[in-house]
């Protein structure tokens, strides 16, 4: 059957619309409808918005043959050689016909605009799964591994597939492999970072670097930057394209699946090893991750050549006692349909390579690549998983916030927890206990300081210029709930959202008036928080109270009326924030360098022996 002919059309840049100004968060709907629209003219149906990349955005839709079909577009406002990235991407990904690999069906360039139309991959991505269910069972992580392991063999197997040099993925991690739980199989997706190699796995040159030409070309890396979460370290630092650097991204990726964080840089607090799988996988897992270059190699050439050994272990899933949570969780069914968004402070522990993970939305789409290799310079491994597990929260729906207290021997943290959602309790908890013992692990004085709030609740107001009043509407007010606690709180001081003191991230000095109504409030019973984002015609404000003494109502609601009117009174540009704990419940946890080790127990039927006489 003919396809339809796939047109001009585009959305605008990626941002959430709940957190933008009217006027762009209408325009975002209006691109996104006319998308839809389109799409349905030309004959496809049941038409939905995937997702989103630094380059591209992608649809999905069905056509006459009910075939799922894949649809990606790349950003129109960004340059011509940006754009041009989806050709390439089109070109690499249709070299290899694979049933791991989606089939690239047709690229069109109409004027400036570039489109994808590619099979569809049965399933959901495995982080998505993996918010949802937790930690992968090992069972299911050795399944996933020797997929992702015949994936790579292919692109290494030049002859095969009649290719000048292997292919590099570039950019392997849980949100580009999509799993379908009926047949337990995966897809490689999103193939923007492939390139290939210019070395082959044993380092030596490949291709065209083979024939020695002097060219600049032999000695500069051809390698595009994936998720810097999870590319190894080579890849990172711009050195000449290698199948090793799948390796370190399949690595990474399966590290992740099977400890339930976002990130692979977790493994010297968490290491493979206490992850209870079987001990052979998991030493070498954790040698590719930790251990020096030879013993990467030396990791992954082991995996390569046993991975068919060790898919054949019998692996029941075995009874593993629910985590507790190591602080305290509130599940109730609350506001499920909301966009969480996670605000953190940064103080210089956190920030040594001077560059911020939450400022991603503010950075330019052409400087992308830059910004990448700046990220994380000179931060330690745990550093960033810390800061990885922090990010992973606002994957679920939870409201609250935590506070982090690093001592000479011990670690200090105060929290409130609220999940919406109480199916998600047991993944949850488990990236939260995450974060717990990554804070272990590290050693150094400092506070850090994290809130979550519901960006659909987010408040707009907008000037004509950065010289004029912000005039808020006479019905706004902002809003809080009210609830009867039973448990006695102690006094304590509001507290800056960003460190106390000066912070660089907080640049905006708010007025008298806001801040003696907050330090007003700071006396009534209650917990949550409030932020001001003060741009050049934009200002947002983000809250989440909840009253905790309901005789005191008429006081509060007058407090935040106040704010409310005192807002024409804020001048200047940047952020500042307060949030404040519901009552002092500090629970303090010893340093540890790294959890124990726990592996999958050679013989798993006596356990399932031990359940089932448990249970009779």
């Amino acid at each position: 059957m003919a396809q339809p002919t796939l047109q001009q059309f585009y959305i605008n840049e990626d941002q959430s619309i709940y957190l933008m100004s009217h006027e762009d968060a209408q325009k975002i709907k209006d691109w996104v409808q006319l998308c839809i629209d389109q799409l349905n003219l030309l004959g496809f149906y049941d038409i939905e918005f995937i997702g989103k990349g630094a380059y591209g955005f992608v649809f999905g839709g069905r056509a006459l043959d009910r075939q799922d079909y894949v649809f990606k577009f790349s950003r129109i406002n960004l340059p011509q050689h940006i754009q041009d990235k989806l050709e390439d991407e089109a070109w690499m990904q249709s070299q290899i016909e694979h049933k791991h690999i989606p089939k690239v069906l047709e690229y069109t360039k109409i004027s400036r605009q570039s489109i994808l139309m590619m099979s569809r991959a049965r399933g959901m991505d495995l982080e998505a799964y993996s918010v949802k269910f937790g930690r992968l069972p090992p069972r299911l992580v050795i399944k996933v591994a020797s997929q992702l392991i015949a994936i790579l063999q292919v692109l290494r197997d030049v002859e095969t597939n009649n290719m000048p040099t292997p292919i590099v993925h570039g950019d392997i991690k849980p949100s580009n492999i999509v799993f379908d739980p009926e047949s337990e199989t995966v897809q490689l997706i999103d193939w923007g970072s492939s390139v290939y190699a210019q070395l082959d796995a044993d380092g030596q040159a490949v291709g065209y670097n083979a024939f020695g030409l002097i060219s600049d070309d032999a000695q500069q890396t051809n390698a595009k930057l994936g998720d810097v979460y999870f590319i190894g370290d080579e890849q990172l630092n711009g050195e000449l394209s290698s199948p090793r650097f799948d390796e370190q991204g399949v690595a990474g990726t399966l590290y992740a699946l099977a400890s339930g964080q976002s990130c692979r840089y977790g493994f010297d607090a968490i290491p493979v090893t206490s992850l209870g799988l079987p001990k052979e996988f998991a030493i070498t897992l954790q040698t590719l991750l930790a251990g020096n270059d030879q013993q990467k190699s030396q990791a992954g050439d082991y995996l390569f050549k046993n991975m068919s050994k060790m898919q054949k272990l019998v692996m029941p899933d075995v009874p593993i006692a629910e985590d507790k949570n190591q602080i305290p969780v509130w599940c109730i069914e609350g506001v499920t349909d909301m966009e969480t968004v996670v605000y953190s402070s940064r103080k210089s522990f956190l920030r040594e390579g001077n560059v911020d993970h939450y400022l991603m939305n503010n950075v330019d789409n052409v400087e992308l690549e830059k910004y990448y290799k700046n990220f994380m310079h000179g931060m330690g491994h745990t550093e960033r998983a810390f800061l990885g597990a922090i990010s992973r929260l606002g994957k679920y729906p939870v409201l609250g916030g935590i506070a982090v207290r690093w001592g000479d021997n011990n670690v200090f943290i105060d929290s409130n927890l609220q999940l919406q959602d109480t199916s998600l309790k047991v993944p949850f908890i488990t990236a939260v206990n995450n974060i717990v013992t990554l804070a272990q692990a590290i050693h150094r004085d400092g506070i850090f300081k994290c809130c979550m709030f519901n960006a659909k609740n987010t408040q707009h107001l907008s000037r004509e210029s950065e010289h004029d009043a912000f005039l808020p509407d006479k019905e706004m007010c902002i809003p809080f709930e009210t609830t009867a606690t039973s448990f006695a709180e102690d006094k304590s001081r509001h507290h800056s959202y960003f460190e106390d003191g000066q912070d660089p991230d907080e640049l905006l000095q708010l007025p008298d008036a806001i801040m003696e109504e907050i330090t007003f409030l700071n006396n009534i019973r209650h917990t949550g928080l409030i932020i001001f984002e003060a741009l050049p015609t934009h200002l947002k404000i983000h809250s989440n109270y909840v009253l905790l003494d309901p005789k005191k109502t008429a006081e509060f609601t007058a407090a935040l009326n106040r704010i409310v009117q005192a807002i024409p009174q804020i001048s200047g540009l940047g952020v500042s924030g307060f949030m404040k704990m519901p009552y002092k419940n500090t629970r303090q946890f010893p340093l540890q360098k790294q959890a124990p080790d726990r592996f999958y127990p050679k013989d798993p039927r006596t356990l399932l022996i031990k359940k089932a006489s448990e249970e009779t």
